[in-house]
């Protein structure tokens, strides 16, 4: 058993802070919940601390970083845990046993932030090859031995490091992509729900490719045989492909990046189904409007759109936008048809997402029955406790005459 030397900093919180909360499985602390003294705000963005509350009772092993808003995150209930490779080969075996235990071939989210234990950290297989998303100052200071266990725990050989987007920068961290170990000779095909799938591991959005969507993509194809199927926002082609593979007649994917089309265009190849697939680059609301003044017609619909609401300051406008889709998506489906929602936006809950799309669709002179709704798949677990891990919501309706 590893000794920790135990001369760890301390940090205490207010006190009319919730620490019952804390207590109760919620992982993070936040700035205005901390006593905020010049000795916590000296520590390095990472550093480990012991959590105490207002009367000095110990709640657990921390990291801290006092130039983010989440001030600590909650690391291990043991304020005398080792963060070394035992500690992290642990964690990660516990990971690996349910993907498993869920999926016969290695290709899914391993890591799914808090609610696998690795607070701000997301890591996504890719058959030999990993992608690790290090969104916590703690992690990035702990890379060498997370990577370390990555590849012992997994096998894996390839290991890629994603540092984009808006959770590094609220950490204060720069951004930086780079391959840690291994090598990488062009995108990794993703065999899914009959379709493959083209990911670019170190050029693509996130991590390439979007699992959490995969059963939601099975649910859209139970509808698409015979279908002409429109996939707007569609990236690498995930509802499309599917749809495609499912026996739809045709599949139009709409994207503003013309990267990504190409992949979705090379996995339509790889698949057999070139000639019943179409990219068009466009804005989408722009090939939105288009399609309608064509008088356009398809039997499932579907827009997968970013987060339009990321946080709570953009909620207002994100509900207007989600509005609009479903406004202008609706008139495009034919009638008896399927319209899918989706949203991704943890600020927007589920009540709120469906009542804007049910707006819109109404707004669009259309009706219907909401017959589904998805959510992310297993291989991205929700921590009970903490709501922003269950963001994605994806809602079926068909439509009327």
């Amino acid at each position: 058993m590893t000794s920790v030397p135990f001369n760890r900093p301390v940090v205490r919180l207010r006190p009319k802070a919730e620490a019952r909360a804390v207590r109760h499985g919620f992982p993070w602390v936040y700035s205005d919940e901390l006593v905020l003294d010049r000795r916590t705000n000296a520590l390095e963005p990472g550093a480990l601390a012991v959590l105490e509350d207002a009367e000095r009772r110990e709640m657990g092993l921390v990291t801290v970083n006092p130039k983010s808003k989440i001030t600590a995150r909650m690391l291990d209930r043991d304020p005398r845990a080792a963060l070394d490779r035992s500690w992290f080969d642990a964690r990660l075996s516990r990971a690996l046993a349910l993907r498993e235990a869920l999926y016969d071939a290695p290709y899914y989210r391993l890591v799914h932030a808090e609610a696998d234990g690795f607070p701000g950290v997301v890591i996504d297989r890719f058959g030999d090859a990993a992608v690790v998303q290090p969104n916590a100052a703690w992690a990035e200071a702990h890379l060498e031995t997370l990577v370390a266990s990555l590849q012992a725990v997994t096998g894996v050989t390839t290991v890629v490091k994603n540092g984009s987007g808006r959770a590094r920068s609220l950490e204060g961290l720069p951004e930086e992509t780079a391959l840690l170990t291994g090598a990488l000779d062009g995108p990794v095909p993703v065999h899914m729900n009959g379709a493959i799938y083209m990911a670019d591991l170190m050029g693509g959005q996130k991590t390439g490719l979007f699992y959490d969507q995969r059963d939601n993509h099975a649910f859209a194809a139970r509808f698409a045989k015979g279908a002409r199927v429109l996939d707007v926002f569609s990236h690498v082609g995930g509802f499309g492909l599917a749809a495609l593979a499912a026996g739809a007649t045709s599949a139009m994917a709409v994207d503003g990046s013309e990267s990504a089309l190409d992949l979705a265009e090379a996995g339509a190849k790889a698949m057999g189904a070139a000639d019943r697939f179409e990219a068009r680059q466009s804005d989408a609301f722009e090939a939105l409007e288009l399609l309608n003044t064509e008088n356009a017609r398809f039997e499932l619909v579907i827009c997968d759109p970013p987060a339009f609401a990321p946080h709570k300051g953009a909620l207002d406008a994100g509900l207007r936008a989600y509005e609009r889709i479903a406004r202008m998506a609706a008139p495009l489906v034919a009638p008896g048809g399927y319209l899918v929602l989706c949203s991704c936006s943890h600020a927007a809950d589920l009540a709120q997402f469906r009542a804007s799309c049910t707006r819109g669709i109404g707004k669009g002179r259309r009706a219907g029955q909401l017959i589904h709704t998805g959510f992310a798949g297993p291989d991205h677990p929700m921590l009970p406790q903490l709501a922003e891990s269950g963001y994605l919501k994806a809602l079926t309706y068909r439509l009327d005459g």
